[in-house]
């Protein structure tokens, strides 16, 4: 099933370039494939054993026989919500694309692909493979930002690859260094088996490798001050890109930090759990700060992303702290807020390319009254932006209090100034949402057209999660639980 979710995209891909130039046609295979893939997802998401500790749906097969690697695929709790929201936002993304004309089927193909490659890093639990498909994600997306975005799309899509690329660097060394850090005989790059060893006894110093991971994945949640490649990126992506890079791209690095840096190496967690836990609050309240000095829509909701990933970088450094075995539930707050950022954020560019795409114009100066001409449009637009700052009964609520509960017994000061980061968003949602969709309404706003059946499915794709989450977190939070038990167990 998981070689089949993987690469379903890419099939979808090779069979959109070569059915022809017509538009309806490469997004009609686009539709099938993403439906296709939230189906196997979904089945593959309410299969999961959630009595059952360890991997489940595991594939292995013998990749490269002389170094140990492994073309090996597996599931567990902390990676089966994150492929389900993988192909929600996938659907989501194809259907905002539904106008698309230029050059239809590669863009298309591309973001097929970019699905795979987003699927292939979740479930890889070889180190290389890992780390081909992480590398493999650069290509659509470079393509997609410099050939069908806006502005500065060439600098932002460059700006994107360089940032990834350093990060990318230093992980691969971080791998290298690993692997020969054991004695002939004993090198892997089997993630699971990286993961029952004691790393503090590597020929090299462990905190070098950590570090190198470190950085990787702190480029691509983005942490700070490393951050700064996401806004021009997002503001110049095609909607559809924006809602896979916030929804899906970002967790990659939230992903990475869980699995492998807290996962692999317990005792240099617990060293580097301060200052992790220091920039991840100047990231919650300077990413808050910069969004309200913002007056284009779509490089607000840019910003909040920073601010909001913050609160991953809290929870995860809350695992590390002193006395944390007592408090796990910063971590699963942290799990959690990688899927419900992804479906909120999601929803805020699919509303904000929507507004845009009838307006044409992102000025939040220009707006006003917008309500009034596109009242499904705005619904969408205060729902994403209500479970954003954090509205008890929605997902955002849920993650945003579970990192607080289990940060503030190891991090009181900093838990507070990051919850003074949800004030600051409750001020610039509001203030968003007031200067664009409420008040008097200009006359040029007359002629425009509410949202399309198709707009509508977009947009309820990722409202369902959102409020199913938010009223039942079970849903999601027993699922987490059976996958971090084993991360949280090596802290003691």
């Amino acid at each position: 099933m998981l070689t089949t979710i993987v690469f379903l995209p890419i099939a979808a891909a090779i069979l959109v370039l070569i059915a022809g130039r017509d538009a309806r046609v490469a997004r009609a295979i686009a539709v099938i494939a993403v439906i296709a893939e939230l189906a196997l997802t979904g089945i593959l998401f309410a299969s999961f054993d959630r009595q059952a500790a360890g991997f489940q749906f595991v594939e292995r097969a013998p990749w490269i026989p002389a170094f140990d690697i492994n073309y090996h695929l597996g599931v567990d709790g902390l990676n089966a919500p994150l492929v389900l929201l993988n192909g929600i936002l996938g659907v989501a993304a194809v259907l905002v694309s539904w106008r698309i004309t230029h050059r239809a089927r590669e863009y298309f193909a591309w973001l097929l692909v970019l699905q795979s490659a987003v699927f292939g890093v979740f479930v890889s639990l070889d180190l290389i493979l890992f780390f081909v498909f992480w590398e493999l994600e650069l290509i659509p997306m470079f393509l997609l930002i410099s050939i069908w975005g806006t502005g500065r799309r060439e600098y932002s899509a460059m700006k994107f690859l360089l940032y990834t690329l350093f990060g990318s660097a230093f992980m691969f060394a971080a791998i290298i260094v690993l692997y020969f850090s054991f004695p002939a005989g004993e090198r892997t790059f089997d993630i699971t088996a990286l993961a029952s060893r004691d790393l503090s006894a590597l020929l090299i110093p462990t905190a070098l490798v950590f570090g190198g991971f470190l950085v990787a994945f702190a480029v691509k949640l983005p942490l700070f001050p490393v951050h700064t490649w996401l806004p021009d990126a997002h503001t110049d992506a095609p909607t559809a890109v924006s809602v896979m890079l916030a929804g899906v791209l970002l967790k990659m690095g939230g992903y990475g930090l869980i699995r492998i840096n807290a996962g692999l190496f317990p005792n240099e967690m617990a060293r580097f759990a301060l200052p992790i836990a220091v920039l991840a609050v100047i990231g919650v309240l300077y990413g808050a700060f910069i969004v309200m000095r913002q007056s284009d829509l779509k490089r607000m909701v840019a910003y909040s992303s920073v601010s909001h990933m913050g609160y991953v970088g809290l929870g995860l450094a809350s695992l590390g702290a002193s006395g944390a075995a007592l408090t796990p539930v910063g971590l699963q707050g942290a799990a959690l807020q990688l899927f419900t950022h992804g479906t909120i954020t999601g929803l805020l560019f699919v509303a904000v390319g929507l507004i845009y795409e009838r307006a044409h114009t992102r000025h939040i100066p220009d707006m006003g009254g917008l309500m009034g001409r596109v009242p499904l449009i705005g619904i969408g637009f205060m729902l994403a932006g209500l479970a954003s700052l954090g509205l008890p009964s929605t997902s955002g609520f849920i993650a945003e209090i579970l990192v607080f509960l289990g940060t503030f017994p190891v991090f009181g000061w900093i838990t507070g100034a990051a919850a003074f980061g949800v004030v600051l968003a409750a001020g610039y949602i509001l203030w968003a949402a007031q200067r664009t969709l409420f008040g008097p309404r200009p006359a040029r706003w007359d002629h425009l057209r509410d949202a399309s059946a198709v707009d509508v499915a977009a947009m309820a794709v990722l409202i369902v999660p959102i409020l199913a989450v938010g009223l039942y977190p079970r849903l999601l939070t027993d699922v987490f639980s059976v996958g971090l038990v084993p991360i949280i167990s090596r802290f003691g």
